[in-house]
């Protein structure tokens, strides 16, 4: 699937949550002590919150470093929102390139081709990851 800008992407990731029930904030602008903040696409379903960050790299661009200094980078960020919002976020980057659904310094890494799977089974991959689902 190919998309003409990271909004579009950003656009189709939202879509996909919403079809597995999630509510979603596009956008989501939060301000802290440290400054302001931005989540792509925050999303929640009963006391499950998602924070998700989008990652529109292209074969050419794409670099593992990258992915793995972006999910340090948001992780950082969800433990900021987590202070100001009372309850647990949980960090998740969506790549529209890779293969495997794998774990970071704190974030869920689910490649836009696995992001279905993954909210059919989240249940399960926050237990492997070390989430509490509940």
């Amino acid at each position: 699937m190919s998309f003409s800008s990271w909004q579009e992407f950003e656009e189709a990731i939202r879509e996909i949550l919403e079809i597995h029930g999630f509510s979603t904030k596009f956008r989501y602008v939060f301000k802290d002590e440290r400054g302001k903040a931005e989540i792509d696409v925050l999303a929640e379903r009963y006391s499950l919150v998602l924070a998700i960050d989008a990652k529109r790299y292209t074969e050419g661009w794409y670099r593992l470093s990258a992915i793995k200094k972006e999910a340090e980078k948001h992780a950082g960020r969800c433990r900021r929102l987590e202070r100001l919002a009372g309850g647990k976020v949980i960090p998740v980057i969506v790549p529209l390139i890779d293969d495997v659904i794998y774990f970071h310094e704190g974030s869920i890494i689910v490649p836009f081709s696995k992001l279905n799977d993954f909210l059919l089974n989240i249940h399960a991959y926050l237990h492997e990851f070390g989430f509490d689902a509940d």
